[in-house]
């Protein structure tokens, strides 16, 4: 793959409420590259069967034409939103889906065949939109919203096109890691997890530090994602970081830095 190539992907923060504050889910990845041992959010790269119309059907909510325009591009919006969700059952086991007769989460026994079928859909036994059809769900799109567009640097091999999404999830869903491509989870306050960011307790990304920071200071995730909301697309602009060398260290820029267009 030429380096210039973008990977489509989506990440999720799941937030939800506690005493302290909304708490958002980061998950430790795994020794694997590209994004080993770091603190990130459950994500992952777009799959050809999230943009499939099979996939859209269980997107009751909202259409394509409609995900496109709050993420300020002309078509093939809502396959990101797809994926969000889907990564989120893979690797956390937390499925943003509701269905008339059933509260997902809720319910030991039917989260138990959950992790049934989060286990088929890892290895490959079963498609996402199977899941939704066997089980009569439809996917909880209204208590989500995106948060931001980055774009890997040029530096690296490997370069992603990734949408950030918050969403707001019940308290009653808990995560649970899938064990290989993540190997920690924990529900934190982004406050908290930018403080022991900078103690080198937990190693981020700069993508990763920007959304949480971007998370500080709400009572509520109803108010997080109202805010968000409230956020034009054409206000949450590509982020594009800019890496070079000087006097041997690297130096990173964001758009709006003195010297990023001469970078």
């Amino acid at each position: 793959m030429n380096k210039n190539d973008l990977t489509p992907a989506a990440t999720i923060l799941l937030f939800r409420d506690s005493p302290e504050g909304p708490k958002v889910l980061m998950v430790k990845r795994s020794k694997r590259p590209p994004f080993e041992n770091l603190y990130v959010f459950p994500g992952g790269k777009v799959d050809d069967t999230d943009s499939r119309k099979e996939a859209a059907s269980f997107c009751k909510s909202m259409t394509d034409e409609e995900a496109s325009f709050q993420l300020n591009i002309e078509s093939g919006g809502l396959a990101y939103w797809v994926a969000a969700i889907r990564e989120s059952f893979e690797e956390v086991g937390i499925l943003m889906a509701e269905s008339e007769s059933k509260k997902v989460g809720e319910d030991d026994s039917y989260n138990t065949l959950l992790e049934s079928y989060r286990k088929k859909l890892n290895a490959g036994d079963i498609l996402f939109h199977e899941i939704l059809s066997k089980e009569d769900l439809s996917l909880s799109l209204d208590n989500m919203s995106p948060l931001s567009h980055w774009i890997t640097p040029k530096i690296e091999a490997k370069r992603f096109n990734t949408r950030f999404f918050v969403a707001s999830i019940p308290n009653y869903q808990n995560d649970e890691h899938d064990g290989k491509e993540i190997t920690e989870s924990i529900w934190i306050t982004p406050e908290k997890a930018l403080e022991k960011a900078e103690s080198g307790e937990m190693q981020m990304i700069m993508p990763t530090l920007k959304n949480l920071e971007s998370c500080c200071g709400f009572k509520s995730t109803d108010e997080l994602i109202m805010a968000v909301k409230k956020i034009s697309p054409k206000d949450k602009p590509s982020i594009l970081p800019k890496f070079f060398k000087e006097n041997g260290s690297w130096v990173g820029l964001l758009p709006g830095d003195e010297g990023y267009n001469d970078a």
